[in-house]
């Protein structure tokens, strides 16, 4: 995309090609128009068409260009703050409601690909978090009695059975989440859009909204060469946002993430390191991930951006880690490299928004972009259509929250990551 190999890398490389479209040359009618072609607007499409709905989206630039087609691809239930931390945030109603709803959204990821036949590499034998240290292993502790109480599937495995799963002695134990896994995330992208598109859905792409305003009959929405017209808006930009909304920008501090993939590696080493291919996190604050990709390339990941200085000291830190968890691997080599941008609001929890009279959207997913944008895009249409009133939508409605100082925490993110891969050499059993 934009023929950067930096913002897609892989993932550009092996997805299935994009359905057709192009960008929007004239004036059209819907019930809905839907900007922005990343999960939650296109599950937002696909669910209104198969409800009879006319859905239009317009995307600015092409079908997952955000956080949709650069992420890692874990499909992880939940957020990654403390379940109760979101009952303690939004109170009993709300909080439970959220956890029952994301704690379930794996499993509406991977009905929606089967039920559309969505090619996109989807692994189901769960993901791992790996604690780091004694205080790694009291959280995920924590994690494993607050989530079984709740009656998930997940289980707390020790240092052995974490080495036997992960292929590296480094980890003092790990949460095995068997409601979770990977995908290609851009596929799974096209996915969505195609399956959208079959059912009745219009997609614009290269067509970014200058203006948005409300007319006797309706939202009128402009690009540079058309305009939708529609009862109802759904605002699904999130953390790339510009344009009428760029309040959902400024709400959120941007968290720069790297992903770096090798060569894919021998049938040997694709046995000994992650066998069972769960998708790994680990417990630090300037955190690392890694999941095998269907060729069998290692997608090793972290904090930062791949520009300026950043390219350099994160590359070799990624070498030296790689060598740190796995000596058995030898020296390998980066194949692809990207990064992108995660939103993180000043809670670390979503927020849904009714920006004025029939214009609404979630967003601030906070690294968690897969399964609660496939479901929160689900309840969008559902309130559209009556089926879900606001009264039981999963979060209470509030305005966009700008933060201060934003500009200075991002540069503290991504600065400080580099700091951090610059001195940080990990050590076998001192990661």
């Amino acid at each position: 995309m934009l023929n950067d190999p930096r913002s897609h890398g892989l993932w550009e490389r092996t997805a299935p090609a994009a359905p057709p479209t192009a960008p929007l040359s004239d004036s059209v009618r819907a019930d809905v128009v839907i900007v922005g072609a990343g999960y939650t607007g296109l599950s937002a499409a696909l669910h209104l068409a198969e409800s009879g709905v006319s859905a239009v989206v317009v995307e600015a630039v092409e079908i997952g260009f955000g956080g949709a087609g650069r992420n890692v691809g874990l499909v992880n239930a939940g957020m990654w703050v403390m379940p109760d931390q979101l009952v303690s945030t939004l109170g009993p109603v709300y909080g439970e409601r959220l956890i029952e709803l994301l704690g379930n959204a794996p499993r509406a990821v991977f009905d929606l690909i089967t039920r559309h036949g969505i090619a996109c590499e989807d692994e189901r034998s769960g993901t791992l978090h790996c604690g780091v240290g004694p205080a790694g292993l009291r959280e995920l502790e924590q994690r494993a009695d607050i989530w079984q109480k709740r009656g998930a599937p997940v289980r707390l495995l020790d240092a052995k059975e974490t080495a036997e799963k992960v292929g590296t002695t480094a980890y003092t134990g790990s949460l095995l989440d068997l409601r979770a896994g990977t995908i290609q995330p851009l596929a799974y992208a096209r996915g969505l859009a195609t399956a959208a598109i079959a059912a009745g859905a219009r997609i614009f792409t290269g067509s970014p909204v200058q203006s948005a305003t409300q007319t006797r009959i309706g939202w009128e929405v402009k690009t540079p060469n058309g305009s939708v017209t529609a009862d109802w808006v759904v605002v699904a930009t999130d953390a790339y946002s510009i344009g009428p909304w760029v309040q959902l920008r400024t709400e959120q501090v941007h968290l720069p993430y790297f992903n770096l993939a090798t060569e894919p590696l021998s049938d040997a080493m694709q046995k000994a390191i992650l066998p069972e291919r769960q998708g790994v996190w680990d417990t630090r604050s300037v955190l690392s991930s890694y999941r095998f990709d269907r060729r069998g390339r290692l997608v090793f990941g972290s904090v930062g951006a791949l520009r300026g200085t950043g390219t350099a000291v994160h590359r070799a830190w990624a070498q030296r880690s790689l060598a740190a968890l796995f000596p058995q691997l030898g020296p390998v080599r980066f194949e692809s490299e990207w990064y992108g941008q995660i939103g993180m609001t000043r809670d670390n929890l979503p927020r849904f928004h009714r920006l004025d009279r029939n214009v609404i959207g979630f967003s601030g997913y906070n690294g968690r972009g897969i399964a609660p944008g496939t479901v929160l895009g689900r309840c969008l249409a559902e309130h559209i259509t009556g089926k879900l009133p606001e009264a039981e939508m999963p979060l209470p409605s509030t305005a966009p929250d700008t933060l201060s100082a934003r500009t200075v925490q991002e540069a503290v993110y991504e600065y400080g990551a580099q700091a951090t891969h610059l001195v940080g050499a990990r050590l076998p059993g001192k990661i």
